[in-house]
């Protein structure tokens, strides 16, 4: 199976940026260490050393735009049972009001995806221009997405070109790996593999699971970087460690021939077989003949393994947030 460089992701899907990952259960006790840090941070000098939502709240409708938005990120994970997707709007817009970029962004993502509201373009557009002026780094990579899109502008490869690369030099790992896509495909820029391998590689160090899939398939193929196939399993690895499908099944591949690592039909089965049960079916012909060649015993136990590692994905973006 040849791997392909993917972007990073769509307007469709486009997440709302930042601290906040992993099961619900995760999600909540970030969001209570967050709440701490909020409280402290703004109440240094007074006996308060530990918060609770309640006074996170009482900051929140005192106009203090930081808790507004935790609020927010709060109501869109359903943390408490009267949160929901309307209630994360109206917190992330009183934040948006008062200027708060990462409440501008996190409102932009909910016009764009319609959660709380209608789809709307427009409003995302603003929201998105007024924390690019504040030189926030998600707004450019969230602007290249539109752009690139054609979502609420038109359809333009420069423009989009132009927000990833101010996103990427801003450190926005989304952004490095959007870019290196752009390079990487000839997009607003003539073709040119080796600048692509630099921007996939800045994201994969800072932990991107599409910058460390995209980086390993280019370390396979040898292309923009010297054919290495232990760098390639290293980040094939990473990515599927953070649920990346694609990485995957490239690992599962790269574990039943031998490449980069010690030949383990048994792992690559499992690896692949994950991938299958999150819904993708790229690896389906190769589990196929793996089955063929595992005893019931291995393929039941890789099955279990499957189904461990699927369990144990996050189902929220390590991403998913701002604070």
């Amino acid at each position: 199976m040849r791997a392909q460089s993917v972007l990073a992701v769509g307007a469709s899907i486009m997440a709302i940026v930042g601290i906040f990952g992993g099961d619900r259960a995760t999600a909540q006790t970030l969001a209570r260490e967050q709440c701490s840090l909020a409280v402290v941070s703004r109440l240094v000098g007074h006996d308060a050393p530990v918060c609770d939502m309640t006074t996170v709240q009482r900051l929140a409708r005192s106009g203090h735009a930081f808790e507004q938005n935790q609020l927010g990120i709060a109501s869109i994970l359903a943390i408490g049972p009267d949160m929901s997707e309307k209630e994360a709007l109206a917190w992330f817009e009183r934040a948006a009001q008062r200027g708060y970029a990462p409440a501008e962004v996190n409102l932009a993502v909910m016009y764009i995806n319609g959660w709380g509201t209608r789809v709307n373009y427009a409003a995302a557009l603003h929201w998105l221009s007024a924390a690019a002026d504040q030189h926030f780094a998600r707004a450019y990579y969230n602007l290249g997405i539109l752009y690139l899109e054609g979502q609420g502008v038109r359809q333009d490869n420069d423009e989009a070109f132009r927000w990833f690369q101010k996103g990427a030099e801003a450190g926005d790992s989304s952004a490095q790996t959007n870019l290196g896509f752009m390079y990487d495909q000839g997009l607003g820029r003539p073709r040119d593999v080796t600048t692509a391998a630099k921007w996939y590689r800045k994201a994969a160090e800072a932990g991107n699971p599409l910058g460390q899939y995209n980086l390993a398939d280019l370390c396979l193929r040898g292309e923009g970087v010297a054919q290495d196939d232990s760098a390639a399993f290293l980040w094939f690895q990473r990515s599927a460690e953070q649920g990346h499908t694609g990485a995957r099944i490239k690992l599962g591949y790269m574990y039943t021939e031998g490449r980069g690592t010690t030949k383990n039909p048994e792992a690559g089965y499992a690896w692949m077989k994950a991938a299958q049960i999150a819904g993708d079916p790229r690896g389906n012909e190769m589990l196929r003949r793996l089955e063929k060649t595992l005893t019931e015993e291995q393929v039941a136990e890789a099955q279990e393994q499957a189904t461990n590692l699927q369990q144990a994905q996050p189902q929220l973006s390590a991403n998913s947030f701002a604070p």
